[in-house]
């Protein structure tokens, strides 16, 4: 999948930064520019070099790859504090609101996503998805947007290609599963966003997520979401693409077959992982 070129110049980003420069809360902070994206980090110059090239670089380089054709439409930036107190301190500082999360969090109105690095790379993957699945189907709904990003919270390089790997989402799913509080698939696919995010067991994310993980261990990840943005608007929900990808048209036998895909995975990799 070809990617377009940035539309923002050299000069754009070096006058981003001059402007971030005044922002920023101490001395202590390093700045790299990493396309499309500015990254700012409270470590040494070559510390927040590496988590821009390892990290960033390398999940936007796969996620272009397979998915994305558009940057996101303004330069947004990447705050990388290296510890949990750092991360609280600034991110109430900086963005007059206190994290919701102990991981890091994307902020589209901030124009920023917001990380306790310090936890691992992994969340910082799976919200780099959103800015991007915002410029390139922003009518996604919730379960797939969510899906897709926490499929990446634990990732590595398989073929060439990202590839997310069971995380620790898999046992409260399991869980569910077998106490029978799973919805069905088109009830998860309906979701509004207060439904989907006020969910507080984490089932919703467990199941989007391992949806997402069985349609790429067979193959069809890349396939649903090109076929689900060109059917968007006869089928928001994606229920109906979801179908045909799978060709699956009982719905109802083939969550009883996920299931037990499901409580066969288990816990541990073959692979290096981006954590």
């Amino acid at each position: 999948m070809a990617a377009l070129i940035s539309e923002f110049t050299e000069a754009d980003f070096l006058q981003h930064v001059n402007a971030l420069k005044k922002r920023l809360p101490s001395r202590q902070f390093s700045i790299v520019i990493q396309r499309p994206f500015v990254v700012i980090g409270d470590e040494a110059q070559s510390v927040v070099e590496a988590h821009a090239r390892d990290t960033v670089k390398w999940a936007v380089d796969r996620l272009k790859q397979d998915f994305f054709t558009k940057d996101p439409k303004e330069i947004l930036d990447i705050w990388l504090f290296k510890d949990a107190a750092s991360y609280e301190k600034n991110a109430s500082s900086l963005f007059g609101e206190k994290p919701t999360t102990p991981y890091g969090y994307y902020s589209s109105a901030n124009k920023a996503l917001v990380m306790n690095i310090g936890t691992g790379g992994g969340t910082l993957v799976h919200e780099l998805v959103h800015p991007f699945m915002e410029a390139n189907f922003a009518a996604c709904p919730p379960w797939f947007n969510e899906g897709l990003g926490s499929l990446y919270e634990q990732c590595g390089e398989v073929n060439g290609h990202i590839h997310g790997f069971v995380n620790w989402r898999l046992p409260g799913l399991q869980r569910a599963i077998k106490a029978g509080v799973v919805p069905t698939f088109k009830e998860l696919t309906a979701m509004s966003s207060s439904a989907f995010y006020g969910d507080s067991r984490g089932t919703n994310y467990g199941q989007a997520r391992y949806l997402c993980h069985y349609l790429q261990e067979k193959g069809l990840l890349i396939k649903f979401y090109q076929e689900f943005v060109a059917h968007q608007k006869d089928d928001p929900t994606g229920y109906k693409t979801l179908q045909n990808v799978l060709g699956e048209r009982d719905m109802v036998s083939f969550k009883t077959k996920w299931e037990q895909y499901v409580l066969n995975l288990k816990q541990g990799y073959s692979v290096t992982v981006i954590d």
